[in-house]
């Protein structure tokens, strides 16, 4: 017997899911980091340890890995060739490296078309047509990710430092981030010279939780997030389109605060990205006569 793999690799960690021909799942593994931008070559081995560690969850001889076809999505894959590099040293029989985006658009829409918006600590767009899927965002920290947690962090520090000199109003939550900086702003702007886009994603969540108090700087915060999403969905979105998720550790958050048109809009994702790459896998390598999906 022959199997298929779904892999869900990005910058936390990397899922791997064996399944038979019709993907039902028989063992799920995981590993680390398989970002094959940041590193293609421990992307690689953490791809081959989830894969192993699937097959033994599963009960399956390793030796089977190399009959195996395989859906991988992974974040990177869009930069510079980074999915062929990755893909001619993959010991499966034949394999598809799609972005961690697809797969994620996958198993949250299912087979239907409609719109999906990942934000966690970044933000991505991706909106899928019949057989057309389009992307949008997702340029990183420095000069993208808008609406991500770690714009909102960073924003959330600034406006701190803007009310600790006065030009701002302050609040109690420039208050709260003042004392987790032991009311110093030194200590902010050294944590923010080294701080990398997760650092400060993780302010994101007093953000949201003094917004819920009404405190005037979280809710203007959120206020321009809002805006930033909604202008991305603008230039993405088909208005004919009727579904759209909102993804990733911030996505839920947001749901609720979007206008009203894109509100009436909002399903829950079906599934999750791993599930999205076991259906890839499926409809390229075991569902004879469909046309393969490309991404």
């Amino acid at each position: 017997m022959t199997y298929l793999l779904g892999i869900d690799g990005g910058g936390t960690g990397c899922r791997a899911a064996v399944t038979d021909r019709n993907g039902l799942v028989l063992g799920i593994g995981k590993s680390g980091s398989a970002n094959i931008m940041t590193d293609m070559d421990a992307a690689r081995l953490n791809i081959l340890d989830a894969t192993r560690a699937a097959f033994t969850t599963a009960g399956i001889d390793h030796a089977a890995i190399a009959s195996t076809d395989a859906v991988l999505g992974l974040a990177g894959a869009l930069i510079s060739g980074n999915s062929k590099k990755l893909q001619a040293t993959l010991p499966f029989r034949q394999s598809l490296v799609f972005s961690d985006g697809v797969i994620a658009l996958q198993g949250a829409l299912g087979d239907n078309d409609g719109t999906v918006v990942i934000i966690g600590t970044g933000s991505f767009f991706l909106t899928r047509d019949g057989n057309d899927i389009r992307f949008a965002g997702g340029w990183g920290f420095k000069v993208g990710d808008l609406g991500g947690g770690a714009r909102i962090g960073r924003d959330l520090l600034e406006e701190t430092l803007l009310a600790y000199d006065h030009f701002h109003p302050s609040s109690p939550l420039t208050d709260s981030v003042m004392a987790r900086f032991e009311n110093n702003p030194h200590r902010i702007v050294e944590f923010a010279h080294s701080a990398r886009p997760g650092d400060f994603g993780g302010l994101a969540p007093m953000v949201f939780e003094y917004a819920a108090k009404n405190d005037p700087i979280a809710l203007a915060m959120l206020q321009k997030s809002v805006t930033q999403i909604e202008e991305g969905l603008d230039a993405i979105m088909p208005s004919a389109q009727e579904r759209l998720s909102l993804i990733g550790g911030l996505g839920a958050l947001f749901e609720a605060r979007l206008s009203p048109r894109y509100r009436a809009k909002l399903h829950k994702p079906l599934n999750d990205a791993l599930t999205g790459a076991v259906q890839l896998a499926v409809k390229n390598f075991a569902s004879a006569g469909k046309e393969a999906v490309h991404g």
